[in-house]
């Protein structure tokens, strides 16, 4: 017996807003049921005693530590700026009055 019928994958494509052949719903319906044979027998395999994973192997952290730093000063910032007023960079508005 199929797991997934083809009204079924019809249902699928037009909640997805997919527009699919009677070809299509055929082909998709087969892919489809390899698909979710395949996670069941995976389901199957899977024993109590086996921890879930992400990795197959354990992975490091590879990035340096955080290390706190004096960051650039407020005038050596605005120094750089093209406009700067009030102690901040000013920029083009690119919003209307109207909100």
């Amino acid at each position: 017996m199929a797991a997934i019928s083809r009204e079924e994958v019809a249902h699928l494509a037009r909640l997805s807003r997919l527009a699919v052949t009677e070809d299509e719903l055929a082909t998709f319906a087969g892919q489809l049921d390899v698909i979710l044979q395949s996670v069941a027998r995976i389901g199957e395999v899977a024993a109590d005693d086996i921890p879930p994973t992400s990795h197959s192997v354990p992975l490091t952290n590879v990035l340096r530590d955080d290390v706190v730093a004096p960051g650039l000063d407020r005038d050596a910032a605005l120094a750089a700026a093209p406009d700067a007023e009030d102690g901040r960079f000013r920029v083009p508005r690119i919003l209307d009055e109207e909100v």
